[in-house]
């Protein structure tokens, strides 16, 4: 078993292990373990194989899990906000490129699902071509599809199957922000699955107070990158009146005040991903994050005209982060430390990821099961 594979199997291992506890008639992670060894290593290294085996796992969880009663949640994916947020990172890309290729352009807009814009020269409509076929980081080239449409109109749109993989992952991302939520609101034992392509079922079980549960989920987690205000002391501020346009926000850890602009230069919206990972020379925990193509170009002119001033990173009104820049950072990626454990590193990424995930998640169904009566 590869080595990515085993990490992406270990989480279902371990959940359904901790099921185990609770389930007197079944050893749940004994099952599991064998159905991993069933399968042959190279169908396992399949993704397609990988889904299989875990909605196949999901079905006999959910079985058992019922066998105590519960609350069943169904949500779903807005793949229309989704769509809509390709879509704009599509066209902000392809005038990112006309800008810096200087390619005479006019007519540049959404249309029909996807992006149109009018080059009259041939030589203009290849550089682009050449400059979108290269490729980014966040917009891969087979991503989309470009046709000239004659007389100069080019249309790009996103093809199916990166409109799909997209819609995969933004339901896999869903998946890990919600069970951050009810591990940060104190529920420890939960299903957690992908129900067809854009649905995630939730089951809890022994848990019977829905209420409990909505308002864990109706928290709006608010993300904001700020600029520090060095014109008088925060502390003189906080007992005092803060200048115009600014308010005092208290450090999640060290609870030190700071003074910050009320308006964000940046917010979750700008942000297209957020994980934990390790600082490159001391390999502390840390939490990465990468903005889109638009976060990528205001994150790029703030640093550059702000160059030795420090800026706040604020989850949910508490600054956990405000380093100084000391460059122009361009790249539209940056990590965030504070002596974190792998544990919180996760858990800031998830609730900067919650701040940006494309489209809300709305609720389809909810029952709360009661226990199978006994034979």
């Amino acid at each position: 078993m590869t080595a990515p594979l085993r990490d992406r199997i270990a989480p279902l291992i371990l959940a359904l292990a901790m099921t185990s506890v609770i389930l007197t008639s079944v050893t749940l992670a004994s099952v599991i373990l064998a159905s991993a060894v069933a399968l042959p290593p190279a169908a396992l290294a399949e993704d397609s194989q990988f889904d299989k085996m875990r909605a196949k796992v999901a079905t006999f969880v959910a079985e058992q899990m019922e066998r105590l009663g519960g609350l069943r949640i169904v949500y779903k994916v807005d793949g229309d906000a989704l769509r809509e947020t390709v879509i704009t990172d599509l066209r902000d890309e392809v005038y990112k490129n006309l800008r810096e290729g200087r390619i005479a352009f006019s007519g540049l807009a959404i249309r029909d699902g996807g992006v149109e814009v009018k080059i009259a020269d041939a030589k203009g409509r290849e550089q682009l071509a050449r400059k979108l076929a290269s490729g980014t980081e966040g917009l891969p080239a087979h991503a989309f599809t470009v046709t000239d449409g004659g007389d100069g109109l080019v249309r790009l749109a996103p093809t199916d199957a990166a409109s799909a993989a997209r819609l995969h992952d933004l339901v896999e991302d869903a998946i890990a922000m919600i069970e951050q939520r009810l591990k940060d609101g104190g529920v420890k034992l939960a299903s957690v699955q992908p129900d067809g392509t854009d649905r995630i079922r939730i089951f809890l079980p022994s848990l019977m107070e829905p209420e409990r549960i909505t308002a864990i989920f109706a928290r709006k987690v608010t993300v904001s990158f700020r600029l520090v205000d060095l014109s008088m002391p925060a502390e003189q501020a906080q007992s005092g009146t803060p200048p115009a346009g600014t308010e005092v926000l208290l450090g999640s850890r060290d609870k030190q005040p700071y003074l910050v602009a009320k308006d964000s230069a940046l917010d979750g919206d700008d942000i297209s991903y957020a994980g934990p990972g390790f600082a490159s020379g001391t390999k502390d925990p840390i939490a990465l994050f990468r903005f889109n193509g638009r976060g990528t170009r205001r994150f790029a002119h703030v640093t550059e005209e702000n160059i030795g001033k420090p800026f706040a990173i604020v989850l949910d009104h508490k600054v956990i982060s405000a380093p100084v820049i000391r460059e122009p950072i361009t790249g539209g990626s940056g990590q965030i430390s504070g002596n974190f454990t792998l544990e919180e590193a996760n858990s800031v990424a998830m609730m900067l990821r919650a701040g940006s995930l494309p489209g809300h998640l709305t609720l389809v169904d909810q029952q709360v099961i009661q226990p199978a009566a006994k034979p």
